[in-house]
């Protein structure tokens, strides 16, 4: 059975949602899109974590040793290797498929030990330094090489999650695995891992600790609070990044301030959850703003009421259904949209909709209109196939009238089919008990199915 946007643990029958686990749930289609950032490690209590980061810094400043022993050529192919880990899955690749550097852009970074006496002489403390200084390399480089570096544990740690969870593991055979003890890699490793099932090809997993949407030392956030700009560029030219390289490299003191300054403020550097709900307030205010909308579309009313009920679902449900995605789709001529969410089943009422209904995901179809009329619940129907299961939501401003109410009981009973109506009085509801906290949004969704299946013949 197809599901949308296809997560590993889904596709195992995991029923565990992502805060629930220690790891970041890879797709099989798509990247997740946040970054391993090595200063998490590096400030982490965990001496395992510390030890990780020191093993990262001294694999890195390795290269410095080849290049003075004359080995520029197997550092060069040490840092081209180290460059891509799509077993990850981190990013924003569409395809989890990526890149290699060339030798050209590392040779680049190789130059800064040979062009920077303090790298050369002293080496890295935070080698993710290196946006600083060469175009190209952002946070994926800088994720992917950390991951490589540290390969060897995240199988590890990846193999011990599966034990832990049930995940099924294939033989495997990795190209190569970076060994920190002889600072070279062990080629064709044979291993147990969990695969794609689409493309058989191995995935790693990385803790959820230890990501962020960007590194905490990152050129965006050094161009735009500590590199002195007035006296590098004339004020009526164009700001551009290479100017910032070349001064970079030529200003070594420059660079070393503001990684104290973010060493000194190592305490603000928290990872980032894969999702975040949005605050009470911000939940009320979106409440009130789709409460004000007129139905209809009118000056784009339907597009607002949609994007306002994604943000307020997304949150009020987590974390018991995990958002999957927005889902465009067209019937008839309209354009319909849906929300889709990962059914992780850790409460009864989603266990039974699995059961009942084999929904292993829950899609809602969002209706701007007065009423919900035949033509609506016709559209619903339909897409109730096997991909999808027979339980299903809209998302619209009032109760069914009472005739489309009585088309949803004659559905169950001749199809065992449920369509139930979250309407603006159950989000309110939603929002109140959001904001108290004395028990979960998702009962409201509960509570609306339990009267439909009171009304539904014995």
């Amino acid at each position: 059975m197809e599901i949308f946007r296809p997560r590993l643990t889904d596709h195992h029958g995991i029923h565990k949602s992502q805060a629930d686990l220690d790891f970041a749930i890879q797709f099989f289609d798509e990247d997740i899109p946040l970054y391993v950032d090595p200063f998490l490690l590096w400030k982490s209590p965990s001496m395992q974590d510390q030890s990780l980061h020191t093993a990262i810094t001294n694999s890195f400043n390795h290269l410095n040793f080849l290049i003075k022993k004359g080995r520029e050529s197997e550092a060069i192919e040490t840092l081209v290797n180290l460059s891509e880990c799509p077993e990850v899955g981190l990013g924003v690749s569409k395809t989890r498929k990526g890149l290699k550097i060339g030798s050209k852009q590392a040779n680049e970074i190789l130059n800064l030990f040979r062009d920077i006496p303090e790298y050369s002489q002293f080496g890295f403390t935070h080698f993710e330094l290196i946006q600083l200084y060469i175009s190209g390399i952002s946070k994926d480089r800088i994720s992917d090489i950390a991951c490589n570096y540290i390969k060897s544990f995240l199988i590890d740690y990846t193999i011990e999650q599966c034990e832990i969870n049930n995940i099924p593991t294939e033989g495997v055979i990795l190209d190569s695995v970076y060994n920190y003890q002889s600072n070279s890699f062990d080629l064709n490793q044979k291993l147990f891992l969990p695969v794609n099932p689409r493309t058989r090809e191995p995935l790693i997993f990385t803790p959820k600790r230890w990501l962020r949407f960007n590194p905490w030392i990152n050129f965006e956030d050094y161009f735009k609070s500590h590199c002195p700009r007035d006296e590098i560029f004339n004020p009526n030219e164009p700001e551009e990044r290479v100017k910032v390289l070349n001064f970079n490299r030529e200003n070594y003191g420059v660079v070393e301030e503001y990684i104290k300054y973010k060493d000194k403020t190592a305490r603000d550097c928290q990872n980032d959850p894969l999702f975040s709900q949005i605050p009470v307030l911000s939940a009320k205010r979106k409440l009130n703003e789709l409460l004000k909308l007129n139905t209809g579309k009118e000056d784009g009313a339907d597009m607002k009421y949609e994007d306002l009920s994604a943000d307020l679902l997304a949150t009020l449900f987590y974390p018991h259904l995990d958002f999957a995605q927005t889902q465009s789709r067209t019937e008839s001529g309209r354009h319909i949209r849906d929300l889709i969410f990962y059914n992780n089943r850790d409460v009864d009422f989603l266990d039974e909709i699995f059961t009942e209904y084999d929904n292993r995901q829950l899609v809602i179809e969002m209706k701007n209109v007065q009423k919900i009329d035949r033509d609506h619940i016709n559209q619903l129907n339909r897409y109730m196939q096997s991909n999808i299961g027979r339980f299903g939501v809209f998302l619209t401003r009032n109760p069914l009238p009472k005739s489309m109410f009585t088309n949803t009981i004659d559905l169950w009973s001749s199809q065992r089919k449920c369509i139930i109506a979250i309407t603006d009085d159950d989000l309110k509801l939603m929002v109140d008990v959001y904001e108290s906290k004395q028990r979960a949004p998702i009962e409201v969704l509960k509570k609306k199915y339990i009267e439909f299946r009171r009304s539904c013949p014995s």
